[in-house]
């Protein structure tokens, strides 16, 4: 099953995914996911110009050959760009490999080890009253794991602490000035409410991780 030709794929604009397709003188093509956070299209080049090219007429089903021809065949090694067009492609052969085998890719990698997987829902909220809620209706749809994330009153980005510190919004929660080690979660907690008791245990607390001493 030889490589006849392979693309890269760029979609959802403003949020590169990048997605790696090989196609193969069976018919058949495997598909693979090179995205990497931030430098999404570094990816996309290194797998247009360098990669690429190095695939046409390779089989397919060679994949650790494949794998250390392309890791060891550069001159600088590793790295964030290289790896993950690496991984693209090891993806997308693993991918070609189980449809010419007519089986889920899981059977080829030692079968099923569970029946399911526990997920988590992200709660998101403008503020703490908000996240709340977004808790509770997770909840209510039966999740068991719930991801808590609030807004700032009065902020576009509550992901920033500069902007936060910045910003005329009252401050954020800071560092005792006695801490000393490492950084160590500042919480805040929500003032209890006087909704029903179901409410109690979703009054959760919104925690700083990136406290310097002082």
């Amino acid at each position: 099953m030889k490589i006849t030709n392979a693309r890269v794929i760029v979609c959802s604009p403003g949020r590169n995914f990048v997605t790696l397709k090989i196609e193969t003188d069976q018919g058949l093509t495997g598909i693979g996911d090179a995205t990497l956070n931030g430098r999404e299209l570094a990816v996309a080049a290194y797998l247009t110009e360098h990669v690429i090219p190095c695939l046409i007429g390779r089989d397919a089903h060679q994949i650790e050959d494949i794998w250390q021809y392309l890791y060891k065949g550069a001159y600088w090694r590793r790295g964030p760009v290289t790896m993950t067009a690496i991984a693209g492609v090891d993806t997308a052969l693993w991918d070609l490999k189980a449809k010419a085998a007519g089986l889920p890719l899981y059977q080829l990698l030692g079968g099923k080890s569970r029946s399911g997987v526990m997920v988590y829902g992200h709660a998101n909220g403008s503020d703490i009253e908000h996240t709340v809620d977004e808790v509770l209706r997770y909840a209510d749809m039966g999740y068991r794991a719930i991801r808590a994330q609030s807004g700032v009153p009065g902020l576009e980005r509550s992901m920033a602490w500069a902007a936060a510190r910045c910003s005329t919004s009252p401050p954020m929660p800071t560092c005792p000035a006695s801490t000393t080690g490492p950084p160590k979660n500042i919480c805040a907690t929500r003032r209890n409410s006087s909704s029903a008791s179901a409410r109690s245990w979703a009054s959760s607390t919104i925690c700083c991780t990136t406290c310097t001493t002082g």
